[in-house]
């Protein structure tokens, strides 16, 4: 018989993780224990919490795993409940969402298993079937337009990149379970620095998205509902992070649990590649972007065609027909994990959407109403630069990793824009912008153009010595 593990041990486990009403990791718990347990023991001890109904947990995967206090049984005056509170309040739910919230709030065993339903997938009639009301369509295109109609399709993401690739890579990280801020975030994106003291998966999770959503934003004209572009997104987000190396981009061939779920996905490999593409199919030939996106949202967790990383495809996925149309783009700006963790176990529990329809909505106008911000703060986008900007990035950054000083650099943009394809017209004009460029690129903005921290403090070096000389 296993020892009996004292009380105050698990009472002072308990307040641990009550200092953190989004969820505490276990290094956490451990840190803010006041005697230091063994890793194996603080595991076995808040399993133990876990399977008493004394804690709860949420995450995908043992190493995202957050325990919170139930929020029905922390005091008054707890700062879960206080949490809970502010996320009622932050989202407006409906009370079909209520009701589903209250369902989900059962323990496990009072919740009846299920697994996957073909008929939810199957029954669903593009341009007939809606999951949203013409009325919420209508709304959401009025708040997402900023107006680039006769623009290339990627214009408006790629004039607020810069900004998206921290909203998104943060959010959607964060919406994991990973515990970068928003600063340590820009810092890992913007200066390549990870932060100290952190799991270098972490790390690993956000640089993934960085280069999911430049992937997505730089091939804007070619990404779309289809395996090339669902594939490989996974491949992107899910690198280094699984123990398949063969896994990232490829269909799920094993059978896998949904944590704190009574919910079964699909085993046999076959289903999946068949209901993979049934999902596709149907999301390709939804002619409006909002059902679009809300449909991956729904369709792609729900299947969970991939070893794992399906929640981050599919919150990355959403954003193919906003980036499409030059819309808004949706990057989860304050989302509650709580609500969002609900809305997504009643798709798999339920088969209701409500709960994830309520996010989205209050998700994309957060986010729509956060770009025209940023947006008004850029000015409008200069057309010879969004006309030549592949061409500026390849030149800045082959001169920068040549580690050309300035006379250098002068004399192969002159001999580069004759080569490639720069009209006799702009290359006066382009010649002045990349050097432009070069002289004003520093450590805060060199990675807009793929510059590797190495690359550019090796190339800085030549150009600063040169200068002096």
């Amino acid at each position: 018989m296993p020892p009996r593990i004292p009380e105050e041990s698990l009472a002072a486990i308990e307040q641990a993780v009550a200092k953190h009403p989004d969820g505490a990791s276990l290094s956490d718990v451990a840190e803010a224990l006041p005697e230091r347990l063994a890793d194996r023991t603080l595991q076995y001890r808040l399993k133990y919490l876990v399977d008493k109904g004394r804690l709860i947990t949420d995450g995908e995967g043992r190493r995202w795993t957050r325990y919170r206090v139930p929020a029905a049984e922390a005091e008054p005056a707890a700062v879960p409940a206080a949490a809970e509170k502010t996320e009622e309040e932050a989202v407006p739910l409906s009370p079909a969402s209520q009701e589903m919230r209250a369902y989900l709030s059962q323990p496990l065993n009072a919740r009846k298993p299920v697994g996957y339903n073909r008929e939810f997938l199957d029954s669903y009639r593009p341009n007939e079937t809606l999951y949203l009301s013409e009325e919420q369509r209508a709304h959401l295109a009025q708040v997402g337009k900023p107006n680039f109609d006769d623009q290339a399709a990627g214009t408006y993401a790629k004039q607020i990149l810069n900004r998206l690739l921290i909203d998104l890579s943060w959010n959607s990280s964060r919406l994991e379970g990973n515990t970068y801020s928003l600063l340590d975030t820009t810092r890992l994106i913007e200066l390549g620095e990870a932060a100290e003291g952190r799991d270098r998966l972490e790390a690993q999770m956000i640089v993934n998205h960085k280069d999911a959503i430049e992937f997505l934003v730089n091939d804007a004209e070619a990404i779309g509902f289809n395996r090339y572009t669902i594939l490989n997104l996974h491949g992107i987000l899910a690198q280094n992070l699984l123990p398949d190396p063969g896994a990232p981009g490829r269909l799920r061939r094993m059978g896998v649990g949904i944590g704190k779920s009574t919910f079964h996905p699909l085993e046999l490999p076959q289903l999946i590649e068949e209901c993979f593409n049934e999902v596709l199919e149907k999301a390709a030939t939804i002619k409006d972007p909002f059902e679009q996106a809300l449909f991956a949202m729904v369709q792609l967790p729900y299947l969970q065609p991939f070893d794992d990383v399906n929640k981050r495809v599919s919150r990355l996925s959403a954003n193919i027909p906003f980036i499409n149309r030059n819309l808004s783009p949706l990057s989860f700006i304050d989302v509650p994990r709580a609500i969002y963790m609900d809305a997504i176990l009643g798709v798999y529990e339920l088969n209701k959407i409500d709960l994830l329809r309520d996010v989205f909505i209050w998700a994309y106008e957060r986010s729509a109403a956060r770009y025209a911000a940023v947006r008004q703060s850029l000015g409008e986008p200069d057309p010879f630069r969004f006309k030549h900007k592949a061409a500026l990035q390849q030149i800045v950054g082959e001169v920068v990793r040549g580690r050309m000083d300035r006379k250098a650099a002068a004399a192969y943009i002159t001999t580069w824009v004759e080569k490639n394809g720069i009209s006799e017209a702009d290359r006066e004009k382009f010649r002045d912008m990349a050097e432009s460029e070069l002289v004003s690129l520093h450590e805060g903005n060199f990675a807009r153009y793929q510059i590797r921290p190495s690359e550019f403090e090796g190339w800085q070096h030549v150009w600063r010595e040169r200068k002096k000389s």
